[in-house]
């Protein structure tokens, strides 16, 4: 296979950020709700920030999801999860122009830390547009490739994976193990990226850019990472045939980072 092109990457070496878009009509009055929503009682909220399709300008009304990173001004407790939990649920259902919601959710205090510069402070930087609060991306750099970005990004798939294979095994509905499959493929293929090299151009950006970047390092599990792509995108797979195909790439993917 021929090298890559630099993808994800701008002419002096950083990885790009999100272009400055108006958002598609059809996702408007949703964020309106969405800031409306959480902002007006507990838990205290420092920021609040879009990312995913819906933030880029290519989602698809009543197939893509609403992903949105939660920046509290204190370490939440408990109920405060449960608070957010419960808004989430309401904005779900009274919003059919997405198929579901998403919180990440995190603290000032655990944005800011030094130790979670190329976490945190990478996330905000390169993936998240601030819909409403004061904006943290701007308190960090652009970054440049790095494995370790990777590693601290992604270095929870083994643990992350292993969840979603026991939660698609304990289903209690078709529709439930779809849409688990659906995410577990999505965090899988991001998570490749800690097997990359440091001498790798491409900065993946997209999920067939993953797999683009993985084959050409590992073409011998093209079937295996192709299958997988496929049910990121339009899930069908039998819930044994597909923990049974997780576990084996979850297997041999610890195995290559050990």
């Amino acid at each position: 296979m021929d090298r890559l092109h630099p993808t994800g990457i701008d002419a002096d070496g950083y990885i790009l950020t999100l272009p400055n878009i108006e958002t598609q009509p059809q996702f408007q009055a949703l964020l309106v709700d969405v800031c409306m929503t959480l902002t007006q009682s507990n838990p205290p909220l420092d920021s609040i920030y879009l990312y995913g399709s819906v933030a880029r300008g290519d989602a698809v009304p009543a197939v893509s999801d609403l992903d949105l990173t939660l920046v509290l001004q204190s370490p939440p407790e408990p109920q405060d999860l449960e608070i957010l939990e419960s808004k989430r649920r309401t904005l779900e259902s009274l919003h059919p122009e997405v198929t579901k919601i998403d919180f990440d959710i995190g603290s000032r205090a655990e944005v800011l830390a030094a130790d979670n510069r190329l976490s945190w402070g990478y996330w905000l930087k390169h993936h998240c547009r601030c819909l409403w609060g004061n904006d943290l991306s701007k308190r960090f750099d652009r970054f440049k490739p790095s494995r370790n970005i990777a590693i601290a990004v992604n270095g929870d798939f083994e643990s992350v994976l292993t969840r979603y294979a026991d939660q698609i095994d304990q289903s209690a509905t078709p529709t439930q193990s779809l849409r688990l499959q659906r995410e577990a493929s999505r965090k899988l293929i991001r998570s490749t990226q800690v097997l990359r090299s440091e001498q790798d151009l491409m900065w993946p950006q997209t999920l067939d850019e993953h797999v683009e970047l993985f084959i050409q390092h590992f073409p011998c599990m093209r079937m295996q990472i192709c299958f997988f792509l496929s049910q990121a995108k339009r899930p069908d797979a039998k819930p044994k045939e597909f923990t049974t195909q997780l576990r084996s790439f979850l297997h041999w993917m610890s195995s290559e980072t050990a």
